[in-house]
């Protein structure tokens, strides 16, 4: 099987349940479906050597057109009723997808645009094959087992170019026009998550940890993740606000666009460890709500801030990195559970 060199891009190959996101465009968006926000992501992504679209196009007359200005090959499904000319279109783009697979070994990813739950058989067995699986779909059609299935999921309403109907809302006063900033508060969980998939690479890791490596692990965690959720732009601009929060730190080496990403350090923060180490030791695992306090009654001057850490979850995070400790979120408690490592 082909392997992809770091330096080379993705060579794609791309699959459209055109009927679906026809159809879904329409009734969930109310608006007619644009190829052009697709093959504008995937440009990002890499080249896409292959690209069909699958269909009964004479229910398409419209479309046929706006799709072979962009290359897309149309695969015509002959007319038949109902569901039994949905899974015909099913079945021959899944045999076409797995085809190309085979006897296309340099094609390294498959773009597979649908939010139908049927093909989460095939996205599996294009990853058993070692080909990175990307899915396109509309977020209220998209089955819930797909999105997990893929390597990255890409809702089409949040993509770039896409134009949604606004809403009439009543008449308000005109305020002064001002630059909205990210607000830290809006990006807690987001926090969360970025602190703790990074704790979890340098824990597993023996090397540096660099953003794009970052922003794969949170993709293989949610492949729906998308800093654009966030107010974002890039996932470099999310990682910057972080920095400038004190949340994470970034350098800046001879890789452009793609620093390191690590825990702020102190020279005062190991002694702080090593109180935590203790405390957890002598009580055991224990939640992480109250556990501030726990550490004051030890050492009155116990702050988290003075070290540089916005909060006190980002300090234990950071120990966690380290690996003077673990950090495992408990679903029955609804918290965090700090404990010593074995």
């Amino acid at each position: 099987m082909c392997t992809l060199d770091p330096m080379e891009e993705e060579r794609i190959g791309l699959f459209i349940d055109y009927e679906n996101l026809a159809i879904g465009a329409r009734d969930d968006l109310g608006i007619e479906f644009d190829f052009k926000p697709i093959a504008d992501a995937l440009a990002e992504r890499g080249r896409v050597v292959v690209r069909r679209a699958y269909a009964d196009w004479s229910s398409f007359q419209k479309e046929r057109q706006m799709l072979a200005d962009n290359q897309v090959e149309l695969i015509e499904i002959p007319q038949r009723r109902g569901r039994v000319r949905k899974n015909a279109a099913d079945i021959k783009m899944a045999v076409d997808a797995v085809e190309l697979a085979f006897e296309r070994d340099y094609v390294t990813a498959f773009v597979i645009c649908t939010g139908d739950s049927d093909f989460t058989p095939l996205v599996q067995k294009l990853r058993e094959l070692n080909k990175k699986v990307i899915g396109v779909g509309l977020k209220a059609s998209t089955s819930a087992m797909l999105p997990p299935a893929c390597d990255e999921f890409l809702f089409y309403e949040r993509l770039g170019g896409v134009e949604l109907p606004q809403r009439k809302r009543p008449a308000k006063k005109k305020k002064p026009e001002t630059v909205d900033e990210p607000k830290p508060e809006a990006t807690e969980d987001v926090a969360a998550l970025i602190t703790t998939t990074l704790a979890g690479l340098q824990r597993s890791g023996d090397g540096q940890v660099r953003s794009s490596t970052l922003k794969r692990a949170l993709l293989r965690k949610d492949p729906t993740f998308s800093e654009a959720d966030h107010g974002f732009r890039a996932f470099g601009e999310l990682l910057r606000h972080l920095a400038g929060n004190s949340i994470v730190e970034l350098a800046e080496d001879a890789t452009r666009g793609d620093p390191v990403v690590d825990f702020p350090k102190t020279d005062d923060d190991s002694k702080d460890f090593d109180l935590l180490v203790e405390v957890v030791t002598k009580g055991g695992p224990r939640p992480l709500s109250g556990l501030k306090d726990q550490l004051r009654k030890r050492q009155s001057d116990c702050n988290e801030r003075r070290l540089g850490y916005s909060g006190f979850l980002r300090f234990v995070q950071a120990a966690s990195a380290r690996g003077v400790v673990t950090l495992e979120w408990d679903d029955e408690s609804g918290d965090y559970v700090v404990a010593v490592p074995e």
